[in-house]
């Protein structure tokens, strides 16, 4: 597996609108794209830091896996998962992750915000924290 680069930190909030001038105002950064992902239950928002993007995810309904993380966190967001970009795709690399005993979450990539092929390792599988493999956007 060829990993190029974090493609971004998703981070979960209770509310775009009250998530986003924060990112803006406070930080300076400019929200680029808005965008519901309707099979995911979720709304995400994204900025640009370097290479690096940073996903605001806004849960659109209550059995949605971002409702879920808020109310296990207090009712609070914060970080939900890290993605990387995977040069020789995302199937590829749920392989070579099954192969080495990893659980995955998806056996399968599946489209997911901006339209990017995607997949998730079970946090049981890295230490507790949710990883997301992407397609690397330089290649699609």
């Amino acid at each position: 597996m060829d990993i190029s680069h974090i493609e971004h930190v998703g981070i979960a909030v209770p509310s775009l609108d009250e998530a986003i001038p924060f990112y803006e105002n406070m930080l300076g950064f400019k929200c680029f794209a808005i965008e519901e992902v309707p099979d995911q239950k979720v709304r995400t928002a994204f900025f640009k830091v370097g290479q690096t993007k940073i996903e605001l995810l806004e849960a659109t309904a209550p059995e949605s896996a971002i409702a879920k993380f808020i109310a296990n966190n207090g009712g609070r967001g914060g970080i939900q998962h890290i993605a990387f970009a995977v040069e020789d795709g995302v199937a590829n690399a749920l392989a070579e992750i099954e192969g080495k005993g990893g659980r995955l979450i998806d056996k399968a990539p599946r489209k997911g915000a901006e339209g990017l092929n995607i997949a998730f390792v079970h946090p049981k599988s890295s230490c507790g924290t949710l990883v997301e493999l992407c397609e690397d956007p330089a290649k699609k």
